[in-house]
């Protein structure tokens, strides 16, 4: 496949998701299920932007965009067969293996929000790390809105996923919500540690997130235990298989 040029505003973001996801229609590529949900928050983003709800909209969408071409620059590259970010390459290996829906979703956001996500950070605002921190934080608060949104569409396609709430001991809600700010807490302190950094010990600090990261996606993609793989087995069985129809699903 051609390589796509970087994006330059949430717009062209937007439509190259649309893009992936349309491919994916045609391959039954689970790569299209983080795209969607990548694609449902970054038009949360942009609306977030329009009402003016940063300190600095203009900024914020100039640092969507970067951040997002992370993501758009390691899908094109792993579809072309060249060499990717290790937790990309985790998270786009699994597409090619049988997992459950949630697994798909939370890969791509251990890859993009463990890793792109302080890169971006630190890329965009390293003169004035700590003046970001505020429109950084804010976008805690758009994703958790998010969650309980996300928590209904995925039962919609995912009947068995109360399994994993029974797993875990806690709330589904909960269980998203913790590792979202986890990630994204991890992901700020990476930023600032770049940001200060020289440059030879920053090339040191990627190296070793990145391989963390991608143990970290290795351990979502084959959790340890038979029980738990079990059970994941038993939700994979009562999942919505056709990658159209999970989109169409989560979409309504």
């Amino acid at each position: 496949m051609p390589v796509n040029p970087k994006t330059n505003n949430i717009d062209e973001v937007l439509a190259r998701l649309d893009t992936i996801i349309g491919d994916s229609y045609k391959n039954n590529d689970p790569s299209g299920i983080f795209a969607y949900v990548y694609r449902r928050t970054t038009a949360q983003i942009k609306q977030a932007v329009q009402n003016k709800e940063f300190e600095d909209n203009d900024g914020m969408e100039r640092f969507d965009v970067l951040f997002a071409n992370k993501y758009l620059e390691a899908y094109d590259q792993y579809k072309n067969g060249t060499p990717c970010a290790a937790p990309w390459k985790v998270a786009f290996d699994a597409c090619n293996e049988k997992h459950i829906i949630l697994q798909h979703i939370l890969l791509g956001m251990n890859a993009h929000i463990n890793y792109d996500l302080g890169i971006s950070a630190s890329e965009f605002a390293s003169g004035n790390i700590q003046g970001f921190k505020h429109d950084f934080m804010k976008v805690n608060d758009i994703l958790n809105s998010l969650t309980d949104e996300l928590q209904m569409r995925l039962g919609r396609v995912s009947r068995l996923m109360f399994l994993l709430d029974w797993i875990g001991k806690r709330n589904d809600e909960a269980s998203i919500n913790f590792s979202m700010a986890k990630a994204r807490g991890q992901a700020w302190n990476f930023a600032v540690n770049l940001a200060v950094s020289s440059e030879a010990r920053k090339q040191a600090i990627r190296e070793s997130t990145a391989l963390l990261t991608a143990e970290l996606g290795q351990a979502v993609r084959k959790p340890p235990g038979k029980f738990v793989s079990f059970i994941l087995g038993l939700i994979s069985s009562f999942e919505v298989k056709d990658i159209r129809k999970i989109i169409a699903k989560l979409e309504r």
